[in-house]
């Protein structure tokens, strides 16, 4: 069977990362290709042929939210369809939302191919901010999919009303776990792209101006120049430079080592899709503790796995966590559910699920 996936770009991102994780696995048992729209050097190691949109798009690794996208993305689109009509793909799987739009003009020059739409985000998040411009054209795209995945039970009953082959899969976990975490460090982990807005990098700092004196916070991962410039004024204003170290973008044994050497894992975002990270560090036996976001609930199962708050209110999720920081009896106790939880999103069971709806 002959699958094409298809992203924007491969610079680190989450969407990117798990699409290169299961077309390097769905590669041992198919004919894999990746395709991306921009000719930019993947950050992510890929197992399978990677092809480059002929002409592509000069998108400096930004992904596309504007208007008319079956206009402004033409040239990329018609190289598209003309690969997948060469190739004699069975399947192609289209990564979130613009990508999306581009099924009906797919669909239209190869009807017996199954296209499917892979959502990475909340539905409310893609229909009224990242897409709101392309509502229309995305919509249309979510319609004429021959199947489209979700990630949370919230987004199945969001996008089921736009196609009711609509099911939800889990994303896997993205890294390997070299070992557990000995839960004595006074150190928090943070793992997430330096975005003021939807990672909460605002509360984030708010918590660390909070903190015991003996703790502080850990982050791996990077940004664009204006977010870092925010991030540091945020910084100084908070007066937090010594209770935040920024290691930024981290990869394989470093990125490992970032979370042996915590103790908790914090997320502040204001939306997320299903976070990979969140796996990353139940993998690594870390509590964890969130404000909210449905992916954040959907991998917590309500709180279940870890601290939930309902809100994001700072000084409530400071008094949710300091029984966790001033109790390493309680930091056990909520690192054997994260590795409980964590047995949901083993490659195998997730592969064989995508298979079935390829095949």
């Amino acid at each position: 069977m002959k699958v094409l996936i298809v992203v924007e770009n491969f610079v680190m991102d989450g969407v990117k990362r798990v699409a290169s994780i299961l077309g390097n696995r769905l590669a041992n048992e198919m004919d894999v290709k990746f395709y991306t729209l921009a000719d930019i050097e993947p950050f992510y190691e890929l197992n399978a042929p990677l092809i480059i949109a002929k002409r592509p798009l000069d998108s400096n690794g930004i992904s596309f939210r504007g208007d008319k996208p079956l206009t402004r993305l033409k040239d990329q689109i018609d190289d598209l369809i003309e690969e997948l009509q060469v190739g004699y793909y069975d399947a192609v799987i289209l990564t979130a939302g613009c990508l999306t739009s581009f099924i009906p003009l797919i669909k239209n020059k190869i009807p017996n191919i199954r296209a499917i739409a892979w959502m990475h985000n909340n539905v409310d998040t893609y229909l009224n901010n990242y897409y709101i411009y392309m509502k229309k054209e995305f919509i249309g795209g979510l319609e004429k999919a021959d199947g489209v995945v979700v990630l949370t039970d919230y987004d199945l009953l969001g996008f089921l009303p736009y196609n009711p082959k609509t099911i939800k899969i889990y994303n896997p976990l993205t890294i390997e776990a070299t070992g557990y975490s000995n839960l004595e460090t006074h150190n928090i982990a943070f793992t997430g792209r330096i975005d003021i807005q939807q990672k909460g990098i605002d509360y984030l700092i708010d918590v660390a101006s909070k903190l015991p004196d003996d703790w502080k916070i850990t982050i791996a991962g990077d940004g664009r120049e204006k977010a870092m410039n925010d991030f540091e004024q945020l910084r100084r204003q908070k007066d937090v430079t010594d209770k935040i170290t920024y290691l930024g973008r981290l990869k394989d044994a470093e990125l490992q080592q970032h979370y042996l050497n915590a103790s908790l894992f914090v997320m502040t975002s204001r939306w997320e899709g299903l976070p990979l990270v969140l796996g990353e560090a139940m993998s690594f036996g870390l509590p964890i503790a969130t404000m909210y976001s449905t992916g954040a609930d959907e991998y917590l199962d309500g709180g279940k796995y870890g601290l939930l708050l309902d809100g994001h209110n700072v000084d409530e999720f400071i008094q949710k966590i300091l029984p966790v920081l001033n109790d390493q009896g309680i930091r056990e106790q909520f690192a054997k559910r994260s590795l409980e939880r964590v047995r949901d999103f083993q490659m195998e069971n997730i592969v064989d699920q995508w298979k079935s709806i390829l095949e």
